[in-house]
C-alpha cells in the first residue's frame, strides 16, 4: 500500500524538535494538496531542550530516532531523509533588495527566479555579516521568504513567463547562530538520518496556518511552543516580518512547578489538565496527594500570562511597524492555555473575536490517510515543515525521457509534462487527437458532428503506468508513445434527430404514422445515405392532402376536410392534424395501408421548413397513445352507437412568449413544448463546436427541459457557456 501510494508523489518527512516534544509527520503532495501517511510524537524524557535550542544532543537523537523508527514501522519504509525546521532565542532578519540584468529581453525562468533569489540570500548575508562583523557567534541563513519582485522597475506579483530586462526581489531572510544548526544536525545525524531542507518554524507554521488568500490582510501568526513563541507577520499578500521571543508554555510550567511542589513532568500534567479539568489530582514531592481546582491554576498562572501575552504584543507591533494587526492566528501546544488568546487581544487593544487559536479548520488542503489522525494545533508546523521542504527545494535532478538523459530544476513538484516540455516533446502528442469533424446544414442552420477521439499517449515512468500528472524523481526513467488520430466523423441522413420520428396524423378517422422526409443538395436521398462535408439538408414536416391520399394510395374524394375546416388538395398537413374526405375506405384496407407504409419510407415528397430541434440537445418524446376510432361514413351516423366516435383534435393556436429578451409569437400548433422555440429564434449551435462550451436553457429562471409544455407569457433564456 505505502509503494502505491509513494507513486504519486515523492515522500517528505518532516520533523519539529520541539522544546517539549518532537513530532514526526510523513506525507507527500499531489493535485495541491498535502496527504498524510504517518505521524508519530513523542515527548522528552529529560530537560535535553530549553528555549528552542539543543542541550543535550545525544538525548535529543535517541528522541528522533524513536520517532523514526515508529513512522518506519507504519510505513514499512525506511526513512533517509529529513526536512527540520530552527528555533531559538538569538534570532536575526535582514530584509534586501537585489536585481538581476539580462543582457536583452527575454522570458524569464523558475530557474532565472531562483538564482535571483539565491542572490538576494547572498546579499542579506553579506549586509548582516557587516553589521555584526563584532559578533563572536557565526551566524547560518535558516530560510528566506520573497517579499515582492519587479519586472522592469514595476512591482509584479510572478514573473515567470514574462519578457524582462531585469528583474528584481524585495527578500526578507533569517539567521540564527551556527551552533543552533549545529546541534540540529547532529542530532539529526544521530537517527541517521541526513537533512534535506532547513527552514525557519514561523515560516513553516505559516504555510498552513495563513493560506496565501490571507496574506492580502495584516494579520500575525504566533506559534507558541514550550521554549519559544515565533511570530511572524503578513501584508499586501506577502510575509513581511519574523520575530522570536524566548517565552512560551514551559515558563508556565516552571511557575506550577514552584507552587505545586512537583517535578516538571507532574506540573506539566497539571497544565494541560486545568483545560479539561474542573479539579486535578496529583502527588506532591513528599508523596502525598493533593488537588488544585481549574480555577486555582488560572489564578497563579495569570499574571505570567499576561506577561507573556505583553511580551509576544509587542513583538507584534516592533514588527508591524508600532502599531498592532487586524488579526492573531494561535498555534502550538502552549497557546491552548486558558485565557491566552484573551489576554493577548486585550494587549493588542484588539476585540477578542479577533485573536484565535486555529487548528484542524486550517488544514482544508491536508488529506489525513490515517485513522485517529491528530488535526489540533500540534500539527500546524509539522505539516508546514514539509510544505516548505517543496517551496525552498533549489536542486537540480536528472531523468532519461525516450532513452535522452536531461536536467530539471527540481522544486518538489515534477512532472511527466515538466520533463516533456523540457524535452521539446510536441504538446499534441501527449494527448488524444479526434478525426476530422463533420460539418454540414440542416434547415439553414450550421451543424457539426465531431470525430472519434484516438487514444491517449501511452506513459511509462520506470516501466510503471503513468500519466501527464505523474511526479518524477531523480533517476526515473520516463517512456512516452504518442497519442494517435481517431477516426472521422460519419452519419447517415436517416440517424438525424429530425428524421427519427415520424408524423402521426388522423385519416378518416384512423391514426396514420407518416414518415418525415429530406432532401440534400436539393436531390431525394435514401435514409442510408452518407452526409458528406458541406452538404444542405431540408427536413420536411409536413404533407399536402393530395400526398397523403397517394402515399396511403388512396383515391381522394370531395369534401376535404383539415382539422374540420374546409380544405383543397393542396392544403398542408402537420403532427396530430385530421384529414378526412367523403370517399368512404373500409378499415381493412387502412390497416394494409399502415402495413405497407411500415415497409416503404423511401417517399420524398416537397414540404415547408418549420426548423430542426438540435440533433445533440433534444431527446424526442413519443406522443401518449391515442384510441383507435371506428371509420365513419354519412350511412352509419344513425347507428353510431355501434361506433367510437372520431377523438376530437385540438385546434392551432398562437400563444406570446420571450425568448433571450425578444417577443415571439408561436403559431400553429394546439400545444407547444420548449424545443419548439428553436424554430422561432436565430441561435447559432457551431459556438460550442469551436469552443467546446455547454448550453444553457432556463425557463422562468429555472433549468428546463427539452420536452416540456410552454404557456402563454413564459420567459426563456438560451445561451452559451
Amino acid at each position: 500500500m505505502a509503494g502505491m501510494r509513494e507513486s504519486q508523489g515523492k515522500l517528505v518527512f518532516g520533523l519539529d524538535i520541539g522544546t517539549r516534544s518532537i513530532v514526526g509527520t510523513v506525507g507527500y503532495l499531489n493535485g495541491g494538496k498535502f496527504h498524510v501517511m504517518a505521524q508519530c510524537s513523542k515527548e522528552h524524557e529529560t530537560r535535553a531542550m530549553l528555549d528552542g535550542q539543543i542541550h543535550d544532543i545525544g538525548k535529543v537523537g535517541e528522541t528522533i530516532l524513536y520517532v523514526k523508527k515508529q513512522l518506519e514501522k507504519d510505513l514499512d519504509k525506511t526513512l533517509t531523509d529529513v526536512c527540520i525546521a530552527a528555533a531559538g532565542r538569538v534570532l536575526r532578519t535582514i530584509t534586501t533588495f537585489v536585481e538581476k540584468k539580462f543582457d536583452t529581453d527575454k522570458e524569464v525562468t523558475e530557474e532565472d527566479i531562483n538564482a535571483l533569489s539565491t542572490l538576494g540570500v547572498e546579499k542579506a548575508y553579506e549586509e548582516f555579516m557587516g553589521a555584526n562583523h563584532d559578533m563572536d557567534m557565526k551566524f547560518y541563513c535558516v530560510g528566506y521568504t520573497p517579499m515582492r519582485y519587479y519586472m522592469n522597475g514595476y512591482p509584479m506579483g510572478n514573473l515567470a513567463g514574462h519578457k524582462a530586462h531585469t528583474i528584481g526581489i524585495d527578500l526578507i531572510a533569517t539567521f540564527l547562530p551556527d551552533d543552533v544548526v549545529d546541534g540540529l544536525y547532529k542530532a539529526v545525524e544521530i537517527a541517521g538520518l541526513h537533512v534535506a531542507n532547513l527552514t525557519l518554524e514561523p515560516i513553516a507554521a505559516i504555510q498552513v496556518a495563513i493560506p496565501e488568500k490571507f496574506r492580502m490582510l495584516n494579520m500575525a501568526l504566533v506559534d507558541v511552543g514550550a521554549g519559544t513563541s515565533d511570530i511572524s507577520i503578513t501584508k499586501d499578500g506577502t510575509i513581511t516580518a519574523y520575530g522570536m521571543i524566548p517565552v512560551a508554555g514551559d515558563s508556565l510550567t516552571d511557575i506550577i512547578v514552584q507552587h505545586c511542589l512537583v517535578d516538571f513532568d507532574t506540573a506539566e500534567q497539571i497544565k494541560r489538565q486545568s483545560g479539561t479539568k474542573e479539579v486535578i489530582e496529583y502527588l506532591d514531592i513528599m508523596g502525598l496527594p493533593q488537588t488544585i481546582t481549574a480555577q486555582e491554576v488560572a489564578e497563579i498562572l495569570e499574571s505570567s500570562v499576561e506577561k507573556m501575552t505583553k511580551l509576544v504584543a509587542d513583538c507584534i507591533k516592533e514588527l508591524n511597524g508600532d502599531k498592532a494587526v487586524s488579526a492573531v492566528f494561535v498555534v502550538g501546544g502552549g497557546g491552548m492555555i486558558p485565557g491566552y488568546t484573551e489576554k493577548l487581544a486585550e494587549e493588542l487593544g484588539i476585540v477578542k473575536e479577533r485573536v484565535a487559536i486555529r487548528g484542524q479548520e486550517v488544514m482544508q488542503n491536508i488529506v489525513f490517510e490515517i485513522e485517529d489522525a491528530r488535526k489540533d494545533s500540534m500539527m500546524v508546523t509539522p505539516i508546514g515543515i514539509c510544505l516548505t521542504y517543496y517551496e525552498q527545494s533549489n536542486n537540480f535532478i536528472f531523468v532519461e525521457f525516450n532513452g535522452e538523459r536531461m536536467k530539471l530544476y527540481d522544486n518538489g513538484k515534477l512532472t511527466v509534462a515538466d520533463a516533456a516540455m523540457q524535452a521539446q516533446y510536441p504538446n499534441e502528442n501527449l494527448f488524444p487527437k479526434r478525426g476530422r469533424a463533420l460539418t454540414f446544414v440542416v434547415n439553414g442552420k450550421p451543424r457539426m458532428v465531431r470525430g472519434i477521439q484516438g487514444e491517449a499517449a501511452v506513459i511509462l515512468v520506470n516501466d510503471s503506468q503513468a500519466d501527464i500528472y505523474t511526479q518524477v524523481h531523480s533517476g526515473d526513467k520516463i517512456e512516452v508513445v504518442s497519442s494517435t488520430v481517431g477516426e472521422n466523423a460519419k452519419q447517415e441522413l436517416g440517424k438525424l434527430s429530425e428524421l427519427s420520428d415520424r408524423l402521426h396524423v388522423y385519416v378518416n378517422g384512423k391514426k396514420i404514422d407518416l414518415p418525415k422526409t429530406a432532401t440534400v443538395n436539393g436531390s431525394r436521398e435514401m435514409e442510408f445515405y452518407q452526409i458528406q462535408e458541406g452538404d444542405d439538408i431540408q427536413i420536411h414536416n409536413s404533407y399536402t392532402v393530395k400526398e397523403v391520399a397517394e402515399f396511403l394510395d388512396m383515391p381522394l374524394g370531395g369534401d376535404i376536410r383539415v382539422n374540420d375546416t374546409a380544405a383543397k388538395a393542396e392544403t398542408r398537413v402537420y403532427e396530430n392534424f385530421t384529414v378526412s374526405w367523403n370517399d368512404e375506405i373500409p378499415a381493412e384496407e387502412i390497416v394494409r395501408q399502415e402495413e405497407i407504409l411500415q415497409e416503404d419510407t423511401g417517399e420524398l415528397e416537397e414540404a415547408v421548413q418549420p426548423g430542426p430541434v438540435e440533433e445533440e440537445r433534444v431527446e424526442e418524446v413519443q406522443p401518449e397513445p391515442v384510441s383507435e376510432p371506428v371509420t365513419q361514413t354519412r350511412q352509419e351516423t344513425a347507428t353510431k352507437e355501434q361506433s367510437e366516435e372520431v377523438p376530437e383534435v385540438p385546434e392551432p393556436v398562437d400563444i406570446v412568449v420571450f425568448a433571450n429578451k425578444q417577443t415571439i409569437v408561436m403559431s400553429g400548433k394546439p400545444q407547444y413544448v420548449y424545443v419548439d422555440i428553436f424554430d422561432y429564434i436565430n441561435f447559432d449551435i457551431s459556438a460550442a463546436a469551436s469552443k467546446g462550451r455547454a448550453i444553457v436553457t432556463l425557463l422562468n429562471g429555472r433549468p428546463a427541459q427539452y420536452m416540456e409544455t410552454l404557456n402563454e407569457g413564459d420567459n426563456i433564456e438560451i445561451y452559451w457557456k
